[in-house]
């Protein structure tokens, strides 16, 4: 008895060392280049305290994602090509640039970088970090609405999108324009996003 006993706790030793191999070796960080002809961040931001909303977004950005789904780990780094600002009106989009509003040419990129991935499972669901914006960095939490990853049949490799969005205070960044007019500073970022695994 005494030896079938412990024939039973080498066993379950044994069964714990191959499971605890098996998680180590699916926990493998994984890399992921942010696609730019898949990947527009966007705005909303008020017009008059709710006459109507300005919506624009930038066409160039760039970034990597790392996922580690075994570990429930990961990191975001995006940057954003503030010139590329597209609102659909040309002229406010010569504004937006100017100094008055991003300053291009002082600022010429916005930045995002986590601190830390929320993870659901094997799913991330929120993203902690700071946005670089107009010279000022602050605190900023990605809500992500949703995440799919797949085997492109064109590209042949996994590709993973996302849909995210973060609220924040647009003069937090010293972008007050038309605050003494009545404009609500409270300005939502959408991130519509795809990642190549590399």
């Amino acid at each position: 008895m005494w030896e079938t006993s412990l024939n039973g706790r080498y066993l379950c030793a044994c069964a714990a060392a191959c499971a605890a191999l098996s998680i180590t070796a699916q926990a493998v960080e994984v890399t992921y280049k942010l696609d730019p002809t898949h990947t527009y961040p966007s705005f909303e931001a008020d017009h008059y305290n709710g006459v109507s909303i300005w919506r624009g977004k930038f066409n160039k950005s760039s970034g990597v994602m790392l996922l580690d789904r075994a570990r429930q780990s990961g990191a975001l780094d995006v940057t954003i090509d503030m010139s590329s600002v597209d609102t659909g009106n040309h002229q406010l989009d010569d504004i937006l640039r100017s100094k008055t509003v991003f300053d291009v040419d002082s600022y010429p990129v916005a930045t995002y970088k986590s601190t830390e991935v929320v993870f659901k499972g094997d799913v991330p669901v929120a993203v902690l970090g700071n946005l670089t914006l107009h010279g000022v960095t602050m605190p900023v939490e990605l809500k992500i609405q949703s995440f799919k990853c797949i085997e492109s049949p064109l590209l042949k490799k996994e590709v993973c999108g996302t849909e995210s969005t973060a609220v924040f205070d647009r003069s937090d960044f010293g972008l007050a324009i038309a605050k003494d007019h009545g404009f609500n500073m409270n300005t939502t970022l959408h991130i519509q996003a795809e990642g190549i695994k590399q």
